[in-house]
């Protein structure tokens, strides 16, 4: 007797994640990511262990624009991305620093980030999800989707995996009309 019931109640502990999980889209590390206000296709690196999204770009400088503050900022993905983008800034984050870019003169371990909105296209499936804006034109891959906006997308990585979602091709309906 004592055997089932704690038959039981381990199956009850499992029901709801498995109605969870069925929810979920396994992605690969590597994906690529559609960003239709630009009309630009990038491939993009999946990472759990970061919290924030990161966009690869250049002369990034703050803004008032009708008593509210803004970001102008060129992105730094190729050549043919001349011109300036404005948003709106949605807030500042701070991106702690890792033990070599560290400068002990500067007192800060962290690196403050302007933030902004983007709606974003991964496989079928667009989401609204914040981006910090930073010069990744050292890395391999210009944006970089962290924890926050896998959770948004319900996204499984499975980093054995590339590019499991194939092209972006997204509706316009974003999860805020859903």
């Amino acid at each position: 007797m004592r055997v089932n019931a704690y038959a039981l109640s381990l199956c009850l502990l499992l029901v709801p994640g498995i109605g969870h999980g069925a929810e979920k889209t396994i992605y690969g590390l590597n994906e690529h990511i559609a960003i239709p206000e630009f009309n630009l296709e990038l491939s993009a690196k999946l990472d759990t262990g970061a919290q924030t999204a990161s966009l690869s770009a250049r002369d990034i400088s703050r803004f008032k624009r009708n008593g509210e503050t803004w970001v102008r900022f060129y992105l730094a993905v190729d050549s043919a991305h001349a011109h300036p983008i404005e948003r709106p800034l949605a807030r500042i984050s701070k991106i702690k620093r890792r033990a070599g870019d560290f400068d002990p003169q500067e007192d800060k371990t962290y690196t403050a980030r302007p933030v902004i909105e983007l709606d974003l296209c991964m496989g079928k499936t667009k989401r609204s999800i914040e981006v910090n804006l930073t010069d990744r034109s050292a890395f391999q891959y210009p944006l970089l989707i962290g924890s926050d906006a896998l959770t948004r997308f319900g996204a499984l990585v499975d980093p054995s995996r590339t590019y499991v979602a194939g092209k972006p091709g997204c509706t316009n309906k974003t999860d805020a009309d859903e």
